[in-house]
């Protein structure tokens, strides 16, 4: 069923919300949208996307009226260094959303993944544009069955909670915690939300995890800009600026 705007505009009535059936992605939307002078907390999403991507350009899958496919422009005023720490925040308020609206608890791995248990429930995306944060945000919601090639490693609300979720009261909550975190971000600070993330991440702190298939090492804590320590079995400090970061297991 296609998403009722109806409760969303209601609980935001001066925020700018452009919802479409179908859409290629929500992320070139918001960029076109950002560019003509849309104001912050605009938000763009589709019932379904037909050509959604998350980090490095992979692709998301983004079935029609199952998920949650949305892109945010925020004008924030942070320094474009802690951009990494943006996407922790933006993870943090996800997470929440989905702890509330379905009463489920979620892990964050590093920087921009939402977990429940060790599957992908949600990702986030986040690009600078100018002096624009757009952030897209992608939740299986109600999907019951994925692709075979991520079938293994990805998971909806639904298949957590075993019910049938409300994508309207989802996306209120959703752009509750986002406005949330973004003023504690703007007023405390970065350290707050990497405290925040610190207590929230199984993946932050003593977790033997490899590193986009090659390097291996345990997690130990965040940089200043957000950004993952990793030591290294030979003792050194190596630190992630970017990559996929996953469990480290027998099968590794």
């Amino acid at each position: 069923m296609p998403l009722n705007l109806d409760p969303i505009r209601e609980r935001f009535p001066d925020r700018r919300i452009h919802w479409y059936p179908t859409i290629g992605s929500t992320m070139h939307e918001a960029v076109r949208l950002a560019n003509a002078g849309a104001p912050s907390g605009t938000v763009i999403g589709a019932d379904e996307q037909t050509a959604g991507h998350g980090r490095y350009h992979r692709h998301w899958h983004s079935e029609r009226d199952t998920g949650l496919y949305q892109t945010i422009i925020l004008r924030l005023p942070i320094d474009p260094a802690i951009l990494p720490i943006v996407t922790l925040a933006l993870g943090l308020a996800t997470a929440a959303a989905i702890e509330q609206s379905a009463g489920i608890d979620c892990d964050l791995r590093w920087p921009n993944d939402v977990l429940i248990g060790e599957c992908k429930v949600a990702g986030i995306l986040v690009q600078l544009h100018g002096n624009t944060v757009i952030a897209g945000i992608g939740i299986n919601v109600n999907q019951s069955v994925f692709p075979a090639d991520v079938a293994a490693i990805a998971t909806s609300i639904h298949l957590a909670a075993k019910r049938t979720q409300s994508r309207e009261n989802l996306l209120i909550r959703v752009l509750e915690e986002i406005d949330t975190h973004c003023e504690i971000l703007s007023k405390e600070g970065p350290p707050a939300i990497l405290r925040m993330f610190e207590q929230s991440s199984s993946y932050v702190s003593g977790r033997r995890v490899i590193v986009d298939e090659t390097i291996t090492g345990t997690t130990a804590g965040l940089t200043p800009n957000g950004f993952l320590r990793l030591l290294l079995p030979n003792g050194v400090e190596h630190v992630v600026l970017a990559g996929g970061v996953r469990p480290l297991t027998t099968d590794n």
